[in-house]
Order: C-alpha cells, then structure tokens, then sequence
C-alpha cells in the first residue's frame, strides 16, 4: 500500500535523523525540569500569533543554509554544524512563504529579503535538476543533489511542488515593485515554468514521485490520494510549459473517484480515503502541505468540499488527543497534535516517526495545531498560550517551539526541522489575512488547473 511521504521519510530519517548514529549528535532529548517554572506574564492573542510567526521565521532567516540562503533540513541546537549544508526543497518553498510573512509584518526587512531571496533562486537555477525537478535534498555549498533514499538520487516531483508553491507566491507578491523585486519575479516565473510536469507521468495518466538518471522509473511510486501530494496535480495542472493532462488527476490521483470513502472518526467525516493502514486520518501534515498556498476554503471539486476535509481531519486529531485513548500524561484540550516529527525512541533517544491516530508514540509536534490555525482556531490559540504562556522556558528555543516533546515522558528534542517550522507562520498568516492563499489562488495559470481539473471556488471566481 502507498502510504505517502512519511514512509519514505520513515526510512531515511532512521539512517539520517536518528540520534544513536555517531553523527547525530548527543543520543537523548532535554528531560524536562522537575519542578514547576513560574508562568510568564499571559499574551494577547495577538501578541501570541505574533510572536510564534517572529519566532518561526528565524529559522529561515537566522539560520539558513549559509551560501544558497535557503531553508536548511535540519537544525539542532546542540549541535549546530551537523549537516549545516544540507538543503531542504521542500522545506526551502514554505521558507519562502515564511519569508513574505515576515516581510508583510514587518519582522524582516524588504530589501534584505529580496537579496536574499535573489541569491537562492540564483542558487536553484544552477543547481542539479532532473527534467525540471529538483532533488529533494540539496548541497548547499555545491548545488549538488544529496541522494534521499535508496535509488533516490534524482527528481522529486512533490518536494518540487512544494517549492512551486513558494515560487508562485513570491513571483505574485513581488511582480508590481521595484527594478530589483521585478526581476527577483521574474526569476521565481523562469524557475517554476522549467519544471517538466508531463515528464513525471512517465506516458500514464497518473503521477510518479521519482525519476533518477541511474534507476530511471525504478522505485514506481505512483502518487495516489489521499496523503500531502495534491498539489503536485494542482501545479501540473496548472503549468503553461508542461502540463499533465486532466484525466491523470482523475484516474492517478483519485483512483478513478474510488478516493471517497463514508467513515468516520469521533462522528466526523473522513470524506477522503487516507493512505494509511487502517484508513483512519493520517497525519496532520497532510492538512497543510499543500494547503500553504491552495486555500481550500470554499474550494470542491466532485469529490469533495475540500474546506470540511482539512477542517474534519484536524478537528478529529484533536478530538483524539482528548479522548486519549493510550492514557498517555499531559494530553489535553491545550496540549496536543500529531504528525510527522523528531519522536522518542523506546529507549529514550531522538528518531524520527510519523504520529498520527494509529501511530500515537505520546509525542506531540507543536507544528500540528499551530499549523491548524485556519481549521481549529480555538484549539489552536489554547495550544499556543500552553507554549508561550506555561512552557516558555521548556518548549521554546532559538527559531520557536522545539521539534517535538513528551510530557509523559518528562523530554522534549530541541531541535528544528525545516519542513515543520515552515508551515508555521505561513499557515497562522492564512488564518490571519489570507496572504499567501490570496498570491497563489489569484495567479492566473492555477486558476486555469483548477478549471481544467473541475474544482470550483465562489471566493476566487473559479
């Protein structure tokens, strides 16, 4: 069974991520301090959003990869160097939509982001790329693809629709100023209409996540719904270069419209078939994913209204966390979220595990809820106040909340992932003013994908 992103990242991140190798660093998480910390002085709800979208977007500002500017794969606090080089795709395009929030509010300076912004698309114009698509690891320093799994050393079509989505909002948002934002634009247009969309189809009227100059078409990874991949039809859809044929989006992604399904979890729709075993929802970042710049609100197609989808999935995680059917210390109504993160390995040490209803390790991942803003404002804002109001000093570090943390286990991993913190202050954004939804669903060639794939939306005259 297809069972998306995370399985892949299951495998690497067990070689790559987890703390027992020797590069890794130190083999534990932070316990957390025995005796209660004061509580700070309580936030505003405004205060507390923006706080927590500052706090995020230095992960992408203060700690970049320091030669292509963009998005590291990881960070860890104890040990700053490691894989200081390695660049994170995907996570890269949702550090782009970090950076517009910060420019919007006024966190980071415009112009600054714009040079900065300019040396990465200079950066990814010369770095390796496969039939258009990136790799989903880059070498910072080189330009090189940094091989992700085995036979995983070429393209990564999904890794590259979420850098798509963080190019169109950046061509969308800078196209209309200056000399120096103008051509900052027009590099972010060139980037995403060099991808070969059509190429990823391999001939069938579907979508294949890799293709690698060695194996070819070997790892066979059809993208088939429902996990975090919708955008890469979205985009495919929606290329003026090399677009992909509607029927692969119908007969590839929602399995000839077999997709739907009538369960339910905690008497809420599912509406989607999700590829997990028991086709009980997966994790929440299949909710926000795509989702960045897609806004699903108002937003259906045949299959489905795409708003009650996002909005049931994470209503259900934290109808679960409350439920807590494991028993597990600490969750509550303003402690929880589940999805893929750093986690607590049986014996203590920092691994890495894609939590969701079936695969509860006691591990919550503040990305989950704070990512969830737009769906659950109320548990959300709850989950931000129990981080910045209660636990400031425990789960808080350099670029926001750490990774990932256990209050049953009295531990929590200060480290950082780009992919996590970078859906952060983007998603809080929507939820806030719509920014990014607003760039990406006014570009002209997405509302065209949409038409072509029979989605309509009342918001954005679709």
């Amino acid at each position: 069974m297809k069972l998306g992103l995370y399985i892949l990242m299951f495998l690497s991140a067990v070689s790559s991520c987890s703390s027992s190798s020797p590069e890794g660093g130190s083999n534990g998480g932070t316990p957390l301090p025995t005796n209660p910390v004061t509580p700070t002085t309580p936030l505003t709800d405004i205060e507390a959003m923006d706080q927590v979208q500052k706090d995020a977007i230095k992960y992408f500002w203060e700690y970049a990869e320091s030669n292509s500017k963009l998005g590291r794969e990881r960070y860890h606090t104890d040990q700053p160097e490691f894989e200081a080089n390695k660049v994170a795709v995907g996570g890269s395009g949702f550090g782009l939509m970090s950076l517009i929030v910060g420019i919007e509010r006024g966190f980071i300076p415009r112009e600054e982001a714009v040079n900065r912004m300019t040396t990465s698309m200079n950066f990814l114009a010369k770095a390796d790329r496969f039939h258009g698509a990136w790799s989903h690891w880059i070498d910072g320093n080189t330009g090189k693809a940094i091989t992700f799994g085995n036979k995983d050393d070429g393209g990564d079509i999904v890794e590259t629709a979420f850098l798509c989505q963080g190019l169109i909002a950046v061509r969308e948002y800078f196209k209309n100023g200056n000399a120096n934002e103008k051509a900052l634009s027009v590099k972010a247009d060139e980037l995403w209409k060099g991808v070969e969309w059509s190429w990823y189809t391999n001939g069938e009227n579907a979508m294949y996540w890799h293709w690698s100059p060695t194996y070819n078409w070997e790892m066979k990874f059809k993208l088939e719904g429902y996990n975090e991949c919708l955008i890469a039809y979205i985009l495919g859809a929606s290329s003026s270069t090399y677009p992909i044929p509607a029927a692969a989006y119908h007969e590839g992604w929602t399995r000839n419209g077999n997709i739907t399904t009538s369960k339910t979890q905690y008497g809420i729709p599912l509406i989607f078939k999700y590829n997990t075993v028991s086709g009980n929802v997966g994790p929440l970042f299949w909710a926000q994913y795509s989702y960045l710049g897609l806004d699903p609100s108002q937003l259906s197609d045949k299959y489905a209204n795409y708003w009650d989808l996002t909005q049931n999935q994470a209503k259900i995680v934290n109808k679960y966390c409350i439920d807590n059917p494991k028993k597990w210390k600490g969750y509550s109504e303003k402690c929880w979220g589940l999805t893929a993160s750093y986690s607590r390995n049986p014996d203590g040490t920092i691994g890495y595990s894609a939590h969701d209803t079936d695969n509860d390790l006691g591990v919550i991942t503040p990305t989950a809820a704070l990512s969830s803003f737009p769906y659950t404002p109320k548990e959300s804002m709850e989950f931000l106040h129990f981080l910045y109001d209660e636990n400031k000093n425990t789960y808080i570090g350099i670029a926001g909340p750490y990774d990932a943390f256990s209050p049953h286990y009295n531990w929590v991993a200060p480290r950082y992932l780009g992919i996590d913190q970078g859906t952060i202050a983007p998603m809080i954004e929507n939820y806030r003013t719509g920014l990014l939804w607003k760039l990406f669903m006014n570009a002209p060639e997405v509302k065209q994908g949409l038409t072509k794939l029979g989605f309509k939306s009342g918001k954005y005259g679709i």
